[in-house]
């Protein structure tokens, strides 16, 4: 694949993992997603990492979702530090390999070991915060919520109500955004890609309730404006994370 290519979106992984560095299963998932300005976007990727566009345009993505089960390679499941609660904002990106992937501006986690771990070894935006999740009415209504635990404002919520057991496809929007199979971060002066690898998605019909985005504003990016331009819910699915890689350039 040259520079000037980018691989297909697909609902599975295009590249099969040579190795395994942590699995875990992510639950519960939320995405919601806002179109923001592309040159705001490209001020914020790492080097080696371009704006991912669908038809011109750049999204933003607010995610919120339970960690459970995370083990390293084929180890056990870390009993305490290995499940917790997440927020994380992202943006969309494709390297000069042609990879798409993701790029966190933030991520918000109720485990202060996690972020010291996560911070240290991949170089990650992670927030020691307070998170909850919790449903209601009969399981139908879930609620999560997030506030840091610095002097940071930033903060989210969001309230949704999902009709069990009626599934709904995602649309081709939908798909670019969620359909990702890596992530491209810096360290130390150089960038990389962490690949990943996850059954396809399943969603389940659901609607907004309410929101509360600050943390998005608080990301570099302005507030978001408006409604969001896509909803979806996810029971959740296990996901494997490959080797890094470094940028060719």
């Amino acid at each position: 694949m040259n520079a000037s290519e980018a691989e297909p979106v697909t609902p599975l992984a295009p590249r099969p993992l040579e190795h395994t560095l942590f699995r875990q299963f992510w639950r519960d998932v939320v995405f919601l997603h806002w179109e923001v300005c592309p040159f705001e976007v490209a001020a914020l990727l790492p080097p080696g990492a371009a704006p991912d566009l669908y038809q011109g345009r750049a999204y933003v993505g607010l995610v919120f979702f339970r960690m459970e089960n995370l083990a390293l390679g084929a180890g056990p499941r870390l009993p305490h530090a290995g499940t917790f609660n997440e927020v994380n904002v992202r943006l969309y990106s494709r390297d000069t390999s042609g990879r798409r992937g993701v790029v966190f501006r933030s991520l918000d986690c109720d485990r202060l070991a996690s972020v010291v771990a996560a911070r240290g070894a991949f170089g990650l935006a992670y927030q020691w915060s307070r998170v909850s999740h919790r449903w209601f009415g009969d399981d139908r209504r879930l609620l999560y919520r997030s506030r840091r635990r610095s002097r940071s404002p930033a903060r989210s919520h969001v309230w949704l109500d999902v009709v069990p057991e009626v599934h709904t496809r995602a649309s081709q929007l939908e798909s670019f955004l969620t359909n990702r199979w890596g992530l491209h971060e810096r360290v130390l002066g150089r960038t990389y890609y962490l690949p990943n690898t996850h059954p396809q998605w399943s969603f389940l019909r659901c609607s907004l309730l309410g929101w509360d985005a600050s943390v998005v504003g608080d990301s570099g990016l302005g507030p978001p404006a408006g409604e969001p331009v896509s909803v979806l819910y996810s029971p959740g699915l296990p996901v494997r994370f490959g080797l890094p890689s470094r940028l060719s350039a």
